[in-house]
């Protein structure tokens, strides 16, 4: 099944279950208002949403609408953890190659609490103007309940559903913080997500064993920037962050688990005004998860000047309404007559 989290003015939002090709969508509210209940719930709540998921792609749901995605927050719009890791060892040494202390470890994932206090809907916004901003995207999984010390093959059941989420970094404060020895702070402004969260049997024939043979796809004002095999480069699954994560503590329902972005050939770093679209690809079809859409805001120096223009031009209609018409000195056809050929806009015929 698919779920999204539709806007309402609060901060949960509403759940809706998601059709199969994103088209069509219902409210849960027999079942369940926000996300969270069902990750406390889950062995309950969950067929009943499977029965509804399942109606929906019939066409027999009631009350269904077309699916709308910027309508939609974050899945899960208030997390009980995020916990970054990286599954992929080659995007560390692409980066300590730009320079960036980035730490190196062998024997286990390297993982990361972050902060998950600003989460982005997949169309939202990001309004930042700090220099050095790129995305890294990721399959994240969103667990139940799990019991410190879990093996991998425990973790893994844990695992309720899948979201493809990007954690926004800024490089240069990075540097300056990994060079001090600070937890990340400055450098990780947001997270950002796709509108759908699904379980894992969305992919079929695609998540085994904690991974998922996807291809991840990103474009950069309307142009593609990179694809790449998810799956590649993974030395660690989704089951060996999870019983890393839960080495010396539990995990709570609703606590989220990323891989950490797989090796790009070059870094996409985005400037003020660029637009970004991320999503991960399965087959020809549409993205699974659908798309994270965005925008960056433009430049304080590109918006004053667009407020200028604009002003500028609301007092040139003022005046033009202001001012009394004046007639032609000529008629219009003389006035044509007279323009040279060489002037008109169409090209000269040969």
């Amino acid at each position: 099944m698919k779920l999204a989290t539709y806007r309402d003015g609060s901060r949960d939002g509403q759940l809706v279950v998601v059709s199969r090709d994103l088209s069509q969508a219902c409210y849960a509210n027999g079942i369940a208002t926000r996300l969270q209940q069902v990750l406390d719930d889950w062995n309950f709540m969950a067929p009943q949403l499977e029965t509804l998921s399942v109606s929906l792609n019939q066409g027999r749901a009631r009350h269904a609408f077309a699916f709308d995605p910027r309508q939609c927050m974050a899945p899960l719009p208030r997390l009980a953890g995020w916990i970054a890791g990286e599954a992929y060892p080659g995007q560390g040494q692409a980066l300590r190659e730009r320079g960036l202390a980035w730490p190196e470890r062998l024997s286990a994932p390297l993982l990361r609490a972050g902060g998950a206090e600003a989460l982005l809907g997949p169309a939202d916004l990001l309004d930042l103007r700090a220099p050095g901003l790129e995305p890294e995207a990721q399959l994240a999984v969103l667990t139940g309940d799990l019991a410190q010390g879990a093996v991998p093959s425990q973790a893994l059941e844990s695992v309720r559903l899948l979201m493809l989420v990007s954690d926004w970094v800024l490089r240069p404060a990075q540097q300056e913080e990994l060079a001090n020895g600070w937890p990340a702070l400055h450098s990780r402004p947001a997270l950002q997500f796709a509108p759908v969260a699904l379980t894992p049997d969305e992919l079929p024939g695609a998540w085994y064993l904690g991974r998922a043979a996807l291809q991840l796809q990103i474009m950069r004002n309307g142009r593609k920037q990179a694809v790449v095999d998810a799956k590649a480069g993974m030395q660690w699954s989704f089951g060996d962050l999870l019983a890393e994560a839960t080495r010396n503590r539990p995990l709570r329902a609703g606590t989220l688990v990323g891989a950490g972005m797989p090796v790009l050939g070059k870094p996409v770093v985005l400037e003020a005004g660029d637009s970004l679209r991320i999503e991960f690809k399965l087959g020809d079809g549409p993205g699974p998860f659908g798309a994270i859409d965005m925008d960056l805001a433009e430049s304080e120096q590109a918006s004053s000047l667009a407020a200028d223009v604009d002003a500028d031009a609301a007092d040139a209609d003022a005046d033009a309404d202001a001012t009394p018409p004046v007639e032609p000195a000529e008629p219009a056809a003389t006035a044509a007559a007279d323009t040279p050929e060489g002037d008109l806009d169409e090209p000269a015929s040969p």
